[in-house]
């Protein structure tokens, strides 16, 4: 395991449980940072890239499917208010049926694609963004802590960060976490509690807004 936090960087991590056997019948270590209240899984209990991928082959993700754009409404509609016409943003782990980008076009604004398997492109980093969407993302990242520092680094001042990811249960039980259904995926590695994004708040200077659906907007402040 690692010795510190995946994303405050504290010591205060400890063991916290173990799945005996998750989707793909696995056992994996969990371990909670008591300052930021991160759970993780152990490093070595990761999926190789390979199977990873297979995971998410398996989705179907279309836009035109209703349901689909209902449950991504969630993070839309509370961005897109806070958005003026046309304003060029980032989708931060796409997928391979991008939907809330097209969304967002629909509404009038332009959206560049970043993923990891499917729209590897690296120049989006050297960009700055009017807001930036992760949906359904967070909670794969390996390196949470150079994720969203990178993403904040690409995002202007006064600009949005959404994320949309199930929120953790706040408190140390071991039990009601192994009896969530969200940690039963293998490519879930990382799970925020709402404390954790209140951290993230903290550490950027600004105020995490919490929305149904567990949409979490952040507001760069202005220089």
């Amino acid at each position: 395991m690692t010795d510190c936090c995946l994303l405050c960087k504290g010591e205060q991590v400890s063991f916290f449980c173990q799945d005996q056997g998750s989707r793909m019948g696995r056992s994996r270590d969990f371990y909670r940072c008591s300052h930021c209240l991160l759970i993780f899984t152990d490093p070595a209990h990761r999926l190789s890239a390979e199977e990873e991928l297979e995971r998410y082959e398996q989705h179907e993700n279309d836009p035109s499917d209703p349901d689909y754009r209902e449950f991504l409404s969630q993070a839309f509609d509370p961005l897109n208010e806070k958005l003026s016409p046309g304003r060029y943003g980032l989708d931060f782990g796409s997928g391979p049926g991008p939907t809330l980008s097209v969304m967002l076009e629909e509404a009038g604004h332009s959206v560049d694609l970043y993923d990891i398997f499917y729209a590897k492109n690296r120049e989006v980093f050297d960009k700055k963004y009017d807001f930036i969407t992760t949906t359904e993302t967070a909670e794969h990242l390996y390196d949470p802590r150079f994720e969203f520092e990178r993403l904040w680094e690409c995002l202007k001042p006064g600009g949005w960060l959404a994320v949309m990811t199930r929120l953790a249960p706040s408190e140390p039980d071991p039990d009601r976490f192994l009896n969530w259904h969200y940690k039963n995926d293998d490519t879930h590695v990382v799970f925020y509690a709402c404390e954790t994004f209140k951290w993230m708040g903290r550490y950027w200077g600004t105020e995490p807004e919490f929305n149904p659906g567990d949409v979490i907007l952040f507001c760069k402040p202005g220089e």
